[in-house]
């Protein structure tokens, strides 16, 4: 219980003190700094990529399991699994154009 207590302290404290740091004025040598724009989207897309691998493998899982437990139903799962993997890799599709809209 203590531990929750403590989440939810160090929580409170990061959304209360938060807005009065970014609120602060950057130095005018700082302002030439990293591309953070670029620098957040090459880890949001190496995130959406790992998520839709993991994605992938769970869904070829699942579909080798159905097919070793009903080889009748080969037709319904194999399309299952082409739709599924369509829709999953359309996501890192969709993150990679985000990335070169957002980073110019």
């Amino acid at each position: 219980m203590t531990k929750y207590v403590w989440l939810l302290l160090a929580a409170l404290a990061a959304i209360v003190f938060a807005p009065a740091v970014f609120a602060a004025q950057a130095p005018a040598a700082a302002a030439a700094g990293p591309n953070w724009v670029a620098l957040a989207s090459g880890f949001g897309f190496a995130i959406a990529v790992a998520g839709c691998a993991l994605g992938q493998g769970r869904a070829t899982q699942g579909a080798c399991e159905g097919l070793a437990r009903n080889p009748g139903a080969t037709a319904s799962i194999r399309f299952a699994l082409i739709l599924g993997l369509v829709f999953i890799e359309s996501l890192s599709l969709y993150m990679f154009a985000v990335l070169f809209l957002k980073v110019k």
